[in-house]
């Protein structure tokens, strides 16, 4: 399977920026790359998606407008910039991957449903 790799948190002041990278190995193509985050207590949550070989991105509402995910083909790497970091976005950030090429309705497709996740990256935003 898909082995992930997270890099690129750490620690900013509100409204700061960071970019978040997945170094992926493997059958990329035929999976789709997810973004999901968990603080402590809570439930890990979906952050956005994106199919490797081309198809339906999402985002939650929560970091619409604020983040873009995007990917390099050549360093199979996934990437999720984020702009206008809030303290809310403080959390674990990890990499994962889903048995759906096209990325089809991952915004809402659960997460024992994914095949392969990383290890994640801290990300803490501070006021």
């Amino acid at each position: 399977q898909v082995r992930l790799v997270e890099s690129g948190g750490g620690a900013v002041q509100a409204g700061g920026s960071l970019r978040l990278s997945c170094a992926a190995s493997g059958r990329i193509s035929e999976y789709a790359l997810s973004w999901w985050r968990q603080a402590p207590g809570k439930e890990r949550e979906f952050v956005s998606s994106i199919a490797w070989n081309g198809g339906r991105v999402y985002y939650t509402d929560s970091v619409k407008g604020r983040c873009i995910i995007s990917r390099d083909k050549a360093k199979s790497t996934v990437f999720l910039q984020m702009d206008s970091l809030k303290p809310e976005d403080t959390d674990v950030y990890y990499c994962a991957a889903h048995r759906n090429p096209y990325g089809e309705g991952l915004n809402s497709a659960d997460a024992q449903s994914y095949d392969s996740w990383g290890q994640g990256t801290q990300v803490t935003v501070s006021s």
